[in-house]
């Protein structure tokens, strides 16, 4: 059976998704090709066995506030996602609509975007590939200091005295994502002593994440074969106690991917989103 048919998908599959092994010592993660040829991270992975359920069979489907992601389906009017005048003159405006109307923000601030494709030869276009371990993008240290990074001095200290939010948006180029698809961690079920932070090292700073241990009470979900015209917004930071204030998630190897799938293409981008409340 060929790829590009759309399948019968199980309620969930096994995956085995890279937890970080909590030994007590603060994980690094360097953004460049150390010149040393030292690893690129530290800290050791604890590979492990889950349940990844299929999120499209859930009673109710999985809100940002709750769970931590959504799905939402709206196709981009953007012609071609590989290119970056494109992306930032077109998709970074349908994106801001996009987040707006889902979230119901006052503002909304784009500050990157990645591309990724699960294929070799990708460094060389510039590309970079899924994250295969379980991760989340912003600490509350590193994202307030986002705020003070993308925003004036005076109306930054002004937006931080409300709510305000990083989401990720996340969107498959070209067609359905067969190989390395996204899973998603239930905001409800992950614990505080679950976050480890991490350093994020560029050569000009150094950010901070979450690296995240494993714990049996995780619920993973996953969205099978998702189509360009789908898009899924994940929770990075909500500075709001009162909704799921972070998700975690990672790439993994879909037990049920054809030999023949193409290589997942994808592109995600990260907004600081911010509320009159």
């Amino acid at each position: 059976m060929g790829c590009h048919q759309q399948d019968l998908t199980p309620p969930f599959v096994t995956g085995e998704l890279n937890y970080l092994l909590d030994d007590g010592v603060r994980p690094a993660n360097y953004t460049y090709v150390r010149p040393d040829g030292q690893p690129q991270r530290t800290g050791t992975l604890q590979p492990t066995k889950v349940s990844i359920h299929n999120a499209r069979l859930l009673d109710q489907p999985a809100r940002l506030d709750s769970q931590g992601f959504q799905r939402v389906e709206q196709a981009s009017a953007v012609a071609n996602l590989e290119d970056e005048e494109q992306v930032r003159n077109d998709y970074y405006p349908e994106a801001d609509a996009l987040i707006r109307q889902q979230t119901g923000a006052v503002k909304v601030v784009i500050f990157d975007h990645t591309i990724r494709i699960d294929q070799p030869g990708r460094e060389a276009q510039g590309l970079r590939e899924p994250v295969r371990y379980v991760h989340n993008d912003q600490t509350e240290r590193s994202a307030i200091r986002r705020v003070r990074d993308h925003l004036p001095g005076d109306e930054a200290e002004q937006r931080l005295l409300k709510r305000f939010a990083i989401i990720n948006l996340w969107r498959p180029i070209g067609g359905p994502v067969f190989s390395t698809p996204l899973a998603l961690c239930d905001a409800a079920s992950i614990e505080p002593d679950d976050l480890l932070p991490s350093d994020l090292i560029y050569k000009d700073k150094v950010g901070e994440t979450f690296s995240v241990r494993a714990n049996p009470n995780h619920r993973w979900y996953y969205y099978p074969q998702l189509r360009p015209e789908e898009a899924l917004l994940l929770k990075i930071y909500d500075s709001h106690s009162g909704v799921a204030r972070l998700s975690a998630h990672t790439a993994f190897d879909d037990p049920n991917t054809p030999a023949d799938a193409p290589p997942r293409r994808s592109i995600e981008l990260r907004a600081l989103v911010f509320f009159d409340d």
